[in-house]
């Protein structure tokens, strides 16, 4: 059989997991070290304080270049089930909403609801690995607690993702490995579905000519994660002090549900804080949403997925065909 004949035989939800998790894998490692960067902006405070020019040079110095991508094994763990459930259920949902409400049609409205949908979805399946990504990236190297083989002193909680992972269970349970899901959800929902919502209404206007080259499905990537990410970030910064709440001084303030770390922050550090590390992410996002829409559509047209209004008609021919 040759490689047409096996790509056809996959099933279409298969292509849409095997296309959405190449996509997140490759746009999660090329921006892994301002991911980095990111969240010890948002998490500790002598970061946020110095800048990202000398944050950049002290991770250098002191951890070296795979300082860079600590915990991005836990984050690409993460992101390849999470993009290949996030992509693969967009589909899934478009499908069933276009199927079951058809007046609705195909417009940027069935794409703002999937895409939220599917993000909820995607989040409430990974994000146990999405908090032990936080707490290996928390952590932080001093040069003075470098011993001759560049193991780390006492500030290192955790010796990798295994030993993340049963420490948090063995201390708080399952809801220790869901905390900070809410924050999440509430963010994931609108933003997910701002993300798919720009992006496809970016392309619907452009020209049928253009619409296929890379670097329009690039720009049309960019600037929809750049939306759909300013509307959200506070609530982003939110789920990573309660991530790592554990992780800070004892006698440190104790957040409380959402709303109470909301109001917590900015009692203690002001409200600009719930946007500390928004440049960082602005550069994080744009190639991170741009690289991961060209992929998944460069990987759809690879694995040979029927355009949407064919898988549509499919569907139901498929539906109508079971009832009878």
């Amino acid at each position: 059989m040759d490689r047409e004949g096996v790509v056809d035989a996959i099933p279409l939800f298969a292509k849409e997991l095997i296309a959405g998790g190449v996509a997140g894998g490759v746009a999660k490692t090329i921006v892994a070290p301002l991911e980095r960067l990111k969240i010890l902006f948002q998490t500790r405070s002598e970061f946020h304080n110095i800048g990202l020019l000398a944050s950049f040079r002290r991770i250098a110095k002191t951890e070296g270049i795979l300082g860079f991508y600590r915990g991005n094994g836990a984050s690409v763990a993460r992101i390849v089930p999470y993009a290949a459930l996030h992509y693969m259920a967009y589909e899934q949902y478009r499908r069933q909403i276009s199927y079951s409400f058809p007046r609705m049609g195909n417009g940027s409205v069935v794409d703002l609801l999937a895409g939220s949908l599917s993000g909820g979805t995607a989040v409430l399946f990974t994000y146990p690995l999405d908090l032990v990504r936080t707490k290996l990236a928390y952590q932080v190297v001093d040069a003075p607690k470098l011993n001759v083989k560049g193991a780390m002193g006492s500030e290192r909680a955790f010796g990798g993702i295994r030993d993340c992972f049963s420490r948090t269970y063995k201390e708080a349970g399952m809801r220790g490995l869901y905390r900070g899901v809410a924050p999440s959800l509430y963010g994931i929902f609108p933003y997910a579905g701002l993300k798919f919502y720009f992006y496809e209404e970016m392309k619907s206007n452009v020209p049928d000519n253009y619409r296929k080259h890379i670097i329009v499905k690039l720009a049309c990537g960019s600037v929809a994660g750049l939306l759909g990410q300013t509307f959200t970030y506070p609530l982003d910064v939110v789920r990573r002090q309660m991530q790592v709440q554990r992780l800070h001084a004892s006698n440190g303030p104790e957040f409380k549900g959402t709303i109470g770390t909301l109001v917590m922050i900015v009692q203690k550090e002001g409200w600009k804080q719930l946007f500390s590390g928004l440049s960082i992410n602005y550069l994080k996002v744009v190639p991170s949403v741009a690289i991961g829409f060209t992929v998944y559509d460069v990987m759809k047209a690879y694995l040979r997925v029927p355009p949407r209004d064919k898988a549509i008609v499919e569907e139901t021919t498929n539906k109508s065909e079971s009832q009878t």
